[in-house]
């Protein structure tokens, strides 16, 4: 009886052996590393940043988010020039984090304009 549990724990830790991934060297450019949070967060700033400012000029909405938007993608594509050039690591991870801070701090900026312009004008 002994001897069949230690042959079947023998198989089980061979079959889990074999099905194991093999060990791989750390990812130097994670997807969720901290500097991905990094460039999220400031274009996601940079974008609401620029809204504001067309609004505070009276922009067209379509204004505001091209200004918005072009500021942050603006910064976020010098970036990675500038780390292309020498400067560090170019990653187009770091630019896709880039894109999808500066779209939601569009969209957060647009949210936030259409809810004070309802609540200014009384609209329903």
């Amino acid at each position: 009886m002994a001897g069949r549990w230690r042959a079947e724990a023998f198989a089980l830790v061979a079959v889990a052996g074999l099905l194991a991934a093999p060990a791989r060297a750390a990812d130097p450019d994670p997807w969720l590393g901290a500097d991905k949070w990094q460039h999220f967060g400031v274009s996601s700033a940079l974008a609401a940043g620029g809204y504001g400012v067309g609004a505070a000029y009276g922009w067209s909405t379509g204004g505001r988010l091209m200004l918005g938007g072009g500021v942050a993608l603006a910064a976020g594509v010098g970036k990675e020039l500038w780390d292309l050039g020498g400067g560090g690591t170019a990653s187009w991870r770091d630019l896709t984090w880039d894109v999808a801070g500066t779209a939601t701090g569009l969209m957060t900026a647009w949210l936030v304009d259409a809810a004070v312009q309802r609540w200014l004008l009384g609209a329903p």
